[in-house]
């Protein structure tokens, strides 16, 4: 078995409610199979943390690039919008 590559990325927002958020942008997008690149991703307080496997140098630097595409996007959108408001929840 070939040896596996990783990489971990640990983005810091400016809230736990702005890393949440792009958690659940990003997470919407699976790495396809065929590529053999696995990505695990959490939240933790206000980092969102990623964990990218490949055996494959390759696949694991589409990957990370198309991943920080994404992730620039989602920052733009938040600093074009603003922070987000906090979620009220009514019992």
């Amino acid at each position: 078995m070939a040896k596996q590559l990783s990489l971990d990325v640990q983005v810091p927002f400016q809230s736990q409610r702005e890393a949440e958020i792009a958690f659940g942008t990003l997470s919407v997008d699976a790495e396809p199979k065929r590529g053999g690149t696995r990505k695990k991703m959490d939240v933790e307080q206000c980092t969102l943390k990623v964990h990218f496997e490949a055996e494959e140098a390759r696949s694991l630097r589409v990957a990370v690039n198309s991943f920080f595409d994404h992730l620039t996007l989602v920052i733009k959108t938040i600093e074009t919008f603003g922070p987000p408001k906090p979620v009220i929840v009514e019992t």
